[in-house]
């Protein structure tokens, strides 16, 4: 007789479902598993003996097998632990068959029988309810879990309450799920004096989801204008909500499986690996780029960046995912994110500024920025100069609007997105925009197409600019709340396209 249990397989943001099969049968005793498993889970053998052994039972003496199927899918991680063990007392009439297999299992035991939080909770609830199964997981796990309302999620501190809760001796309530968090900021975009122009790019970038590099002299403020962008962003939405948590899931980043309403924002540091910005390593994990699914990627030092891991940025950007290709792994992930970067003008950084003249220039700063190709560059939706600022300028009062006037603006413009484009699968802003779709909503007056075809031809725009222009375009024209594109919204997208010092 063979008995049966089940459990997922992690592939990328996707959990598959995996049949765990435990025959006991004569021969030499033996405890084996198959079917592709990694050292993690070959190692379960001995959690699940010392487990067993204490709450007093004791394996036979019998040639155990446990199959993990499909075998030629690779099995990964801790969490197979659980399932294992439920199978085996499965096989060994312990707990009834019948619940063994109604449920889908995960999580890691200690060598006393105690359960211990594993990562993917979410995915695996996911996954349970499209097989309409209930999930059993750690109760450290359930929180997050819970927040699939399609299944039951059940929570087990230990093995025992596994075994009491299958047998009907203490059954185990269904787990409630964690807080949402909306970690409100504190940092307001009226702290920064002066930068007005970088203020409004700030506001346009949000509100379309464009990308923004900024370029300036040292202590100009650049990362911190970047650090007060999260202030102006709307919240997450439920779908968005849910798309971000199942990466973090994998990632064991969910806070006591709370889901935040927060748009991520991720910084790495210049001297980050290709995997990890773009996910790579062991198992192919999510790197930066999808830890900031919907939400910001801010890379300081953008030129001090390995030029291979800046290329590496140019489809992903494109495509909104991207696909983690390795020996023994192919892996799709999203990261539809906002990238912000910036940059100083010259290695020395003081190009530009005239009390601090630059002895290389202007060569310092062609190479320095050179760093950036072209087509990278190009995909920059808005390009500004950060000037710095006057130490006498410190003492001024605070101006501009605040980081929640200038989120509400913001918000407004996303609900004119939201509303633009409900029968367009896979757009949300402005900047998601391509093809027919664009020619419809984005076409300016006959004085805007004007200007910009002259502006085109004066500076060789491509075709990509010409049509990110028309994004931006579209953005400005959404936070006045104007239907048409106007003149003086593609003057203002063209404003933020064109510099001297900032484009190639």
């Amino acid at each position: 007789m063979v008995a049966r249990a089940h459990t997922v397989a992690f592939q990328g943001v996707d959990a598959r479902p995996v049949e765990v099969q435990c025959a006991v049968s004569p021969g030499l005793p033996a405890f084996s598993i198959v079917g592709l498993p990694d050292k993690a889970v070959s190692e379960a053998r001995d959690r699940v003996r010392s487990a067993l052994s204490s709450m007093a039972i004791a394996l036979p003496s019998k040639r155990i097998t446990i199959n993990l199927s499909p075998a030629d899918l690779p099995k990964e991680g801790s969490h197979f632990d659980l399932p294992i063990a439920v199978a085996l007392l499965s096989a060994l009439d312990i707990i009834p068959s019948d619940a063994a297999e109604g449920s889908v299992a995960l999580g890691e035991l200690s060598l006393d029988g105690s359960l211990v939080p594993v990562v993917g909770a979410l995915p695996a609830a996911m996954t349970a309810a499209a097989e309409d199964r209930a999930l059993l997981c750690p109760r450290a796990s359930s929180a997050e879990a819970a927040w699939v309302d399609a299944t039951q999620v059940v929570g087990a501190g230990s093995l025992g309450d596994v075994v009491r809760h299958f047998t009907g001796q203490a059954p185990l309530p269904a787990a409630a799920p964690g807080e949402v968090n909306l970690a409100p900021s504190l940092r307001d975009l009226r702290d920064v004096k002066g930068q007005e122009r970088a203020k409004r790019a700030l506001e346009i970038a949000a509100a379309g989801r464009h990308h923004l590099i900024m370029i300036g002299t040292p202590g100009s403020g650049k990362s911190m204008l970047a650090a007060r962008l999260p202030g102006i962003l709307p919240a997450l939405t439920p779908a968005e909500a849910l798309e971000t948590s199942m990466i973090q899931s994998l990632c064991g980043l969910l806070d006591e499986g709370g889901i935040s309403r927060s748009r991520p924002f991720r910084e790495p540091h210049h001297t980050a690996s290709m995997a990890a910005i773009v996910g790579g390593g062991k198992g192919a994990k999510p790197g930066e780029i999808s830890l900031a699914h919907n939400g910001v990627l801010f890379m300081d030092e953008f030129p001090e960046f390995p030029r291979t891991v800046l290329e590496t940025l140019r489809q992903p950007i494109e495509t909104g995912e991207v696909m983690v290709a390795r020996a023994n792994a192919h892996v799709k992930y999203p990261c539809r994110f906002m990238l912000v970067a910036a940059a100083n003008p010259c290695k020395c950084g003081y190009l530009t500024d005239p009390a601090r003249a630059c002895s290389r220039a202007p060569g310092c700063g062609e190479d320095y920025l050179g760093r950036i190709s072209g087509p990278l560059m190009d995909r920059f939706d808005l390009r500004i100069e950060v000037p710095p600022v006057g130490f006498t300028d410190l003492d001024l009062p605070p101006s501009g609007d605040s980081s929640a006037e200038v989120a509400a603006r913001v918000e407004a413009a996303r609900q004119i997105q939201t509303a633009r484009f409900r029968d367009a699968p896979g757009t949300r802003q402005n900047a998601d925009v391509e093809g027919k779709l664009l020619e419809e909503i984005a076409a300016p007056d006959a004085e805007g197409k004007e200007l910009l075809v002259k502006a085109a031809e004066k500076f060789g725009l491509s075709a990509r600019a010409f049509h990110r222009i028309l994004r931006v375009a579209r953005t400005i024209a959404d936070l006045e709340d104007s239907a048409d594109i106007r003149r003086p919204h593609v003057a203002e997208a063209l404003s933020f396209r064109i510099s001297a010092r900032v484009a190639h």
